[in-house]
């Protein structure tokens, strides 16, 4: 019954209603426990191609009962492929959806969709339910046991706890460090949706494929229910100094994007030059946080620890922290909640700065010069299941449960 009354009292805000907040909104509310989720704009409309969804995520949205619906506008790869940027040759490969392989290692499947379909299914999963748009959070006030909340339309608000689910430029980061910026990490991106009938030299249109090159790489993989469009990310160095220190886009000149891939395979150029690339994407990321909580107030997602998206895996540890925070809260009183906030971080942090850390690694390794370093790159790729699979394999839920048992252990009392 205490239990039951406390759940009642928490008051709990959620900023940003992308990926993270609304899978945070649906595990919470499937612990009993309501949200008042306050997005920024007047209508959901998820900015990006696509999204690749690894089983350390499938296996939170199967949890969640939303896995089905995502699977029937998905694509699973046939394999993961790694080629050379010129002549294309497979320098290492390995089977996902061919005879089940992925799901067989790691428990749960490998899916790509798009942003908007994953949105609008987590969307619909929540109903609407607290959901508040044209919500643009502008301040935070600690009065101590709650948090005030400012929002650009004149609206206030009043919360025990504030989660900032507001992505790589967080007004709620602002709030929790005293102004941590995202980083430009030198590199840009070029992205696109093309369909598949529009790439006649593409070998697999099904894979999962790195094409890897100069200072440059190539990654795609199907979207829809039926694999009928590709989704790409050509991925450059440059430009040294990124000319727009508020925002992640800025306009190119009609040709750049294909400039970029000149001599490349013609699987390459004819992904590239299917689309009439109009803007770059600053590829950016947020240096480790040594707090992720400050009072009342914490983060999740980009909003802690925005990285390079080398690894595909921005959604799937947003979605890894939604999901242990909700479990976290679960029976929580307004009292416990700065004790859930360390215990939060302490979980997530060091998981999510180690994949932080080895998608800067990896960025270097897809775009070495040809040279005798490309015998070892090509090593490490081939050891891509040994190397990375502790990322596919983790559990967000038993990490919970094994913390709760290593800390049941300490505080038993011990026999003399």
């Amino acid at each position: 019954m205490i239990a039951s009354m406390s759940r009642q009292r928490l008051r709990i805000a959620v900023i940003g209603a992308g990926i993270g907040g609304l899978t945070l909104a649906i595990a919470l509310r499937q612990r009993g426990l309501a949200a008042k989720v306050f997005e920024q704009a007047s209508e959901l409309n998820e900015i990006g191609a696509a999204v690749a969804l690894s089983a350390n995520s499938t296996r939170e949205l199967r949890r969640l009962g939303v896995l089905d619906a995502i699977t029937a506008v998905s694509t699973e790869p046939t394999e993961l492929i790694y080629r050379d940027w010129r002549d294309g040759h497979r320098i290492a490969a390995y089977p996902v959806r061919d005879d089940i392989q992925y799901q067989k290692r790691f428990g749960a499947p490998f899916h790509g969709v798009h942003r908007a379909d994953l949105q609008r299914i987590l969307s619909d999963a929540l109903g609407g339910v607290g959901l508040h748009l044209g919500h643009r959070l502008t301040n935070l006030v600690d009065h101590g046991d709650t948090i005030g909340l400012e929002f650009a339309n004149g609206r206030f608000a009043q919360a025990d706890l504030v989660i900032g689910a507001d992505g790589v430029r967080s007004v709620v980061r602002r709030f929790v460090t005293g102004g941590e910026d995202a980083v430009y990490s030198g590199t840009s991106a070029f992205r696109g949706i093309v369909p598949a009938d529009r790439l006649p030299s593409l070998p697999n249109s099904q894979a999962l494929q790195f094409w890897m090159g100069p200072n440059a790489h190539l990654l795609h993989y199907a979207i829809g229910g039926r694999g009928e469009a590709v989704n790409f990310l050509a991925a450059v160095e440059g430009p040294a100094v990124w000319p727009h220190a508020d925002q992640w886009l800025t306009e190119v000149e009609p040709g750049e994007a294909l400039a970029a891939f000149k001599g490349w395979h013609p699987a390459v150029t004819e992904m590239v030059g299917a689309v009439e690339h109009k803007v770059r994407w600053g590829l950016f990321s947020v240096r480790p946080l040594l707090t992720w909580h400050r009072g009342r107030a914490l983060l999740l997602g980009d909003a802690a620890h925005a990285m390079l998206p080398h690894h595909g895996q921005g959604a799937n540890t947003t979605i890894e922290d939604a999901v242990t925070l909700a479990e976290l809260l679960a029976g929580a009183s307004p009292s416990e909640l700065e004790a859930v906030a360390g215990r939060y971080q302490a979980l997530r942090r060091a998981r999510t700065r180690k994949i932080q850390r080895s998608s800067r690694v990896t960025n270097d390794l897809l775009h070495l010069p040809d040279g005798p370093a490309l015998a070892e790159r090509n090593r490490r790729v081939s050891r891509f299941p040994e190397d990375f699979g502790w990322i596919h394999q983790f559990d967000a839920l038993r990490s919970v449960s094994k913390a709760d048992q290593v800390a049941g252990l300490a505080e038993a009392p011990q026999l003399e």
